[in-house]
């Protein structure tokens, strides 16, 4: 989902190294985001801001779900389409024949939620995905999310004798915490962010993928060759490098680097692996190995250059599969891989690789129907739905299981086996769920951006990075996280 997906991913009240380990026991798979569906539409008058009441609970309504209210849910239009959603929001208006839904998709979900939420009239369900993701952090902060706990112990949708908590992969529970036990965030879908590449294009290089810097500058030089830039990336978002530079410098320095950049710790930016993955990436600027205009391009224009051959690699999330489809030749054989470490000195091993939930739904607090989106997202996280997302977008949901009978596509198959790869090194930085602003417009566009324009020299970047997050860190108008 366009700059999207990725970004979001809420908050994790457990340490990563037991998220670590319970994703990679899950081992499998995953994907992008994605959002449930809902239907959606008020419940009583619009603007009245009353709730609806409730209905009765009883097997097959067991969230006591009002069947005459009215329903509304907001997806973020992306990547992923409304499709998926759409034929949720059937299944709920099926099951609740009496009910008004209203359902409506958007790729600006701050602009056009935030003043609801603000008015005290938000929808019931939302998706809060995209470049105008709304700060989760903040909205728990102010008390503008439901706890989804009671979401989570209801039965599930498919087995009344299994809770919905216990139906879901590994590590999405624990994501969907901002600061202890309530759950705030339901992540749909498992997603993988890394390289990712034609495996064709690779092959006609005569080249293998480069587990060591140098490997990756000689693949790059073959491809400059042949007239193919060696990278691309969204230049307008470039928030989009971390989904591989972040793996990478856990790879090179240890997860404990992540963790002290996650907790804003001071001079955690200066650490000689930071300095290392930065002069990496600037040197594939400095040799002309990034496809020439990338600073000005967008995630679509960017994805399209580099599925039409101009560039071999781009960092991206596992929704590029799915958005990228309509230009994508038949045959070229995408793949993903965790990102090139600098040598044999690095603290992890190569395969280590960033993987976790995204697409995040959320039930407002003063939603009119608040039962009503969490029912949604009971149908939503379904063996059936969960089929019809992965088999329409290529993707894998945050239920786990409902791949039986589906072909994976080549990317799903390729992130199944890097996950397998990487077994308990998958990393999860927290940095875009729990610092919105400073990932994206200070480290992404001020930081990051300016150095892979050629604007800044990694020293530089590092210094203007660093004091962004001591800003952060200092502003007491924001709610700080810290690993557990």
């Amino acid at each position: 989902m366009g700059s999207t997906s990725a970004e979001n991913n809420a908050a994790g009240g457990v340490g990563r190294r037991d998220l670590i380990k319970r994703s990679a026991a899950l081992g499998l798979i995953s994907v992008p985001t994605m959002g449930l569906l809902s239907a959606c539409a008020s419940s009583g008058g619009d603007g009245d801001g009353e709730k609806a009441k409730a209905g009765k609970k009883t097997a097959k309504n067991p969230l006591g779900v009002n069947d005459t209210a009215g329903m509304e849910f907001v997806l973020f239009d992306g990547g992923f389409g409304k499709e998926y959603a759409e034929d949720a929001v059937k299944i709920y208006e099926k099951n609740f024949p009496g009910a008004k839904v209203k359902f409506s998709a958007t790729q600006k979900i701050q602009s056009t939620l935030q003043p609801r939420f603000n008015q005290g009239t938000p929808p019931d369900l939302i998706d809060n995905s995209g470049a105008e993701q709304m700060d989760m952090g903040v909205l728990a902060g102010k008390n503008q999310l439901a706890d989804l706990t009671a979401l989570l112990d209801a039965p599930s949708y498919d087995d009344p004798d299994k809770k919905v908590r216990d139906t879901l992969r590994p590590g999405i529970v624990e994501m969907g915490q901002l600061d202890g036990d309530p759950v705030w965030i339901m992540y749909y879908a498992y997603t993988v962010y890394g390289v990712w590449y034609s495996q064709k294009a690779l092959d006609s290089l005569d080249a293998t993928y480069p587990e060591t810097w140098d490997e990756m500058l000689a693949v790059c030089a073959k491809a400059k060759k042949k007239g193919m830039a060696g990278w691309t990336y969204a230049g307008k978002y470039p928030y989009y490098l971390p989904f591989s530079l972040y793996p990478m410098i856990g790879k090179v320095g240890g997860v404990e680097v992540l963790d002290a950049i996650d907790n804003l710790e001071p001079n955690a930016w200066k650490h000689p692996a930071v300095k290392a993955c930065f002069e990496a990436y600037y040197e594939l600027q400095q040799k002309g190995y990034v496809l020439k205009g990338t600073p000005g391009l967008d995630h679509i224009q960017s994805q399209t250059a580099w599925a039409k051959g101009k560039a071999l690699f781009i960092p991206n999330g596992s929704w590029v599969e799915n958005e990228s489809a309509n230009v994508m030749p038949a045959d070229f054989n995408l793949a993903v891989s965790a990102p090139t470490g600098i040598d044999s000195s690095d603290k992890l091993p190569f395969g280590t690789i960033w993987a976790s939930g995204g697409e995040p739904f959320i039930v407002p607090a003063k939603a009119k129907n608040g039962a009503g989106g969490m029912e949604q997202l009971r149908i939503m996280l379904s063996e059936a739905s969960s089929k019809n997302f992965t088999s329409k977008v290529k993707s894998l949901t945050a239920y786990n299981g409902g791949t039986d009978g589906i072909t994976l596509t080549p990317g799903l198959k390729s992130g199944v086996a890097a996950l397998e790869k990487a077994g308990d090194n998958v990393v999860n930085p927290r940095l875009q769920d729990w610092y919105v602003q400073l990932q994206k417009e200070k480290i992404g566009v001020s930081g990051l951006g300016e150095m892979m324009a050629g604007r800044l020299t990694p020293a530089e970047a590092i210094k203007k990075i660093q004091a962004f997050a001591d800003e952060t860190a200092k502003d007491s108008s924001i709610k700080h996280y810290k690993h557990q």
